[in-house]
């Protein structure tokens, strides 16, 4: 080797070393600045916000930056240990001010947090510690659930204009219901065979909506009943629903002009076991054979008994309830069954009240804009798993987290 190539490796050596030397030597980021954590404004009372100024090291916007992100962590005693809440991306934002929210902090729990920056290698600051403790308290509103209060608003305002509409005469349309136009004739055909009507109002107490919505329906039976000269049998599981039955009943003989027809002793309780329940029903059923039974409430297994005993005995049968796993034994067994929300609109739909007419319409329109985010949320989600593009902000993002708030 002559002298010149031992120069130029001797100079490729130096600048080597020289090169690592010095990124070996390279000083890590300067801290953030002005760190401080407070209590996150107009929220439910679990989260804090956590806000600081870059690392002067930190110049956003430009490429080799010697900061790439911070790192924020906290701890729940004074004295206690730190442990990571977050990471940010430096190039989140260009913004001299960051500010991050921290969730899942109990509402009225000090929480100590400090921010470190890090470069590309790895290395890190020093900690700076925000002065103080902060403490999460709950507002009086939550603006996340703003979009939620806006499809409240909407809903509530279609049911009150509604409600004006038929009150001033505008007729209000609401579709047949095979169901309860049979109740007419299943009581009118009990009443040509001189045979009794049997209602049962499910096997739950008044606190179930489906109970107070059998009731509804049992007001129309009796009404139909008294005014046909008809006997309605009323066996019950629980002691309160045969009192709010019995009310019923006599308001509904009362208002047709026979209270003497009124047998109180036709609505009497049995037992809260449920197949005790339901043997003393299909036997009453085997030896009154009814010519009309109603099954107007909340059932389960003995769904399909009463519907089979009922066929047996060759009776008009109307069920109505909310339970899906029932509803198709009811189907199968039954001449009419009320479905899901059917069932519960049986009240408006009866009585023809303005108001109740009104209520029902405008929940409907709140069942549209449901279906609509619906179709927004699943039709966002097609597109993006087929064309596998972004969308800033995606429609789903918006409904499940500022609409909805479900994560």
């Amino acid at each position: 080797m002559n002298r010149f190539q031992q120069a130029c490796t001797l100079a490729v050596l130096a600048f080597w070393v020289m090169a690592v030397g010095n990124s070996c030597t390279a000083a890590p980021p300067q801290p953030p600045v002005n760190v401080a954590a407070d209590d996150q404004p107009w929220d439910a009372g679990d989260q804090l916000l956590v806000a600081f100024d870059r690392s002067p090291d930190d110049i956003p916007g430009q490429p080799g930056s010697a900061v790439t992100m911070y790192v924020v962590q906290q701890k729940t005693e004074e004295n206690g240990v730190y442990r990571e809440a977050t990471t940010i991306d430096a190039g989140a934002s260009a913004s001299p001010r960051i500010s991050v929210t921290i969730e899942k902090t109990p509402n009225g729990d000090p929480f100590w947090f400090r921010v470190a920056a890090k470069n590309a290698a790895g290395e890190q600051s020093a900690w700076a510690a925000a002065p103080s403790s902060a403490t999460a308290s709950q507002q009086y509103f939550d603006v996340a659930r703003a979009g939620f209060f806006g499809v409240l608003l909407l809903v509530c305002g279609a049911i009150v204009a509604f409600i004006a509409a038929a009150r001033n005469g505008y007729r209000i349309k609401i579709r047949k219901m095979a169901g309860l136009d049979a109740i007419d004739e299943a009581v009118g055909r009990a009443t040509e065979m001189g045979k009794s009507c049997l209602f049962i109002a499910g096997l739950q107490d008044l606190n179930e909506i489906e109970t107070i919505a059998g009731i509804t329906v049992l007001s129309r039976v009796a009404e139909k009943a008294a005014e046909y000269d008809a006997t309605v049998l009323m066996p019950t599981s629980r002691s309160l629903v045969m009192t709010a039955a019995r009310e019923t009943t006599q308001a509904a003989y009362l208002a047709a002009g026979r209270p003497d027809a009124y047998q109180e002793d036709r609505i009497y309780y049995v037992t809260d076991e449920q197949f005790g329940f339901v043997a003393h029903v299909t036997g009453l059923m085997q030896r009154e054979k009814p010519a009309a039974c109603f099954y107007m409430g909340q059932f389960f297994a003995e769904s399909l008994l009463l519907g089979e005993t009922g066929n047996e005995i060759n009776a008009i049968q109307i069920a109505g309830t909310a339970q899906p796993a029932q509803l198709p034994f009811f189907v199968a067994a039954c001449d009419y069954t009320l479905i899901g929300e059917e069932f519960f609109a049986a009240s408006a739909y009866l009585s023809g009240d303005p108001d109740q007419l009104g209520s029902l319409k405008g929940q409907d329109m709140g069942k549209l804009l449901v279906g609509l985010l619906l179709f927004l949320g699943c039709g966002d989600l097609t597109i993006h798993e087929l064309t596998d593009q972004p969308w800033a902000p995606r429609p789903v993002n918006v409904i499940r987290d500022t609409i909805l708030k479900t994560s």
